[in-house]
């Protein structure tokens, strides 16, 4: 049996924003916020308590931004595509992995596709909307993904949504969840 901890990024500009106006402020791939990476400095001690053998980020920012934040470059860390959000705002919108690799050039991205992240169904704003199936096809993925895995203590920074879908919580910024696979 393996532990998985399950680990919501820290606040992003785009939370920020909208938490004030409700209006998606257009921002693709948003970095954590200020209070995001003050939450991130917060939780540092409880998930390097963990005693995880991997970390696995997806490729948005805010994530890589927290796994770092949280970890350091002590542990391996991961990029995996398949916990990324749901598709409905523009922070959901990936960016390249070339323009990854210039921000964060030690971490490898050569395995992800160009997009990773659902760019059909396209809404009136130019913001493509995943369908939910296609989220829970992609948890069912990714428990596979994670149960393939050698390591028996994995820590999964990643984002609200499709953490809710896949546990039924609601997390809040830089929450932990234990939850086996």
């Amino acid at each position: 049996m393996k532990s998985v901890f399950l680990i919501r990024h820290g606040e992003s500009t785009f939370n920020a924003i909208y938490a004030k106006t409700l209006v998606d402020p257009n921002l693709i791939d948003a970095p954590l916020s200020p209070t995001g990476e003050t939450q991130v400095v917060q939780a540092r001690a409880r998930a390097q308590g963990l005693k995880v053998e991997l970390v696995v980020s997806t490729p948005f920012t805010r994530a890589l931004q927290t796994a770092r934040g949280l970890f350091g470059e002590a542990h391996p860390l991961v990029i995996e595509c398949l916990h990324r959000e749901r598709v409905v705002a523009s922070c959901d919108i990936g960016r390249s992995p070339r323009l990854l690799s210039a921000d964060f050039p030690d971490l490898c991205f050569d395995h992800i596709g160009d997009p990773w992240w659902h760019a059909e169904d396209v809404d009136d704003n130019g913001i493509p909307q995943e369908p939910l199936e296609v989220v829970h096809q992609r948890i069912g993925q990714f428990r596979e993904w994670l149960r393939s895995r050698p390591e028996k203590r994995i820590a999964v920074v990643g984002h609200s949504a499709f953490f809710f879908h896949m546990t039924s919580h609601k997390f809040a910024n830089c929450e932990i969840l234990e939850t086996t696979v």
